[in-house]
């Protein structure tokens, strides 16, 4: 009874095990935007059947069988484009249409000879293989010229039929584990063979990673794109002075005078104008009554010396 219940919770342990490895033993040499491609596109490669040899894992000999064979291809562009930035928009655009994905994008400044900037670009996506020359095409229909163009292909056939020739066995191992596993009548024994167990299955979910890996990487191509902007299109400059540069200050100058003139005028109707008539009016007032008060008496102090005069 007491053998049984151990059996019992070493195969749940292996279910669970089985269960977490999965996700936990990605194969390590891998690149992790190449491990995040949609399960769905998986095995795309063109139907092209080799036979593996046969291989021996803990002395357990499985017959191969064919298998799909598997080449990964890429490609690298190097574009002159008039707008970096709206040809980096319309890849990205380009391949989410055809079912992949930006794996990254990059836009940066890049200085000329004359030491006039230029913005640069570059990018990353993955697209179906199949699409691949359609997608090559259309990156070079938006561009003024191509700079340079390399499409290569990495068949990893013999890699992907040893991993599967290697994950037969390792299950077969698995299996006879567990039938040997049932026989044991020693708890040592059964702990020992649970731990080989253990080890048999880490083995299994790393391999299985790989070879998910390799048929993902099938089916999406990596498209490389450098899109530099045409030296052409760009505006005139001679030894650092540039024309147009001079012409947008001029611009930028005389608008802010005028600002200023507006901002002066603004200021003196609604500011300084009333506070000088608050102040002035009575200053007018006070001064001209005096003025007139003077002359009054100016006038009465020449009547009064006329009068004697006129008297004798």
């Amino acid at each position: 009874m007491l053998k049984k219940s151990l059996f019992a919770l070493i195969v749940l342990a292996l279910l669970i095990t089985a269960c977490g490895g999965s996700q936990m033993n990605a194969p390590e040499a891998m690149p992790a935007e190449d491990m995040s491609f949609a399960e769905s596109e998986a095995g795309s490669a063109a139907p092209e059947y080799v036979t593996s040899e046969n291989t021996n894992t803990a002395g357990i000999n499985v017959e191969a069988v064919p298998v799909e064979r598997l080449v990964i291809k890429n490609a690298e562009l190097a574009i002159i484009a008039t707008n970096p930035t709206q040809n980096l928009d319309e890849i990205g655009q380009m391949a989410d249409s055809m079912g992949g994905f930006v794996v990254s994008s990059n836009l940066y400044q890049r200085t000329l000879n004359s030491g006039a900037k230029v913005p640069q670009a570059s990018i990353t996506v993955r697209v179906p293989v199949e699409r691949l020359d359609e997608a090559l095409e259309q990156i070079k229909a938006g561009a003024v010229e191509v700079e340079n163009e390399n499409t290569s292909g990495q068949d990893v056939t013999q890699e992907y039929t040893d991993l599967q020739s290697q994950l037969r066995n390792l299950e077969a191992a698995e299996a006879q584990l567990m039938q040997i596993m049932e026989g044991a009548t020693k708890t040592e024994d059964v702990l020992a063979i649970y731990n080989e167990l253990v080890y048999k299955r880490e083995q299994i979910e790393v391999i299985k990673g790989r070879i998910q890996y390799y048929e993902q990487a099938a089916a999406l191509s990596k498209i490389d794109v450098t899109i530099t902007a045409d030296e052409a299109d760009q505006p005139l400059q001679v030894g650092g002075w540039q024309p147009s540069g001079i012409a947008k200050d001029a611009i930028e100058a005389l608008i802010s005078a005028l600002q200023f003139l507006a901002g002066a005028g603004i200021w003196f109707v609604l500011c300084i104008l009333p506070v000088g008539l608050l102040i002035g009016l009575p200053l007018y007032f006070v001064g001209r009554y005096t003025m007139r008060a003077r002359k009054r008496r100016k006038a009465a102090q020449q009547a009064e010396k006329v009068l004697p005069v006129e008297n004798e």
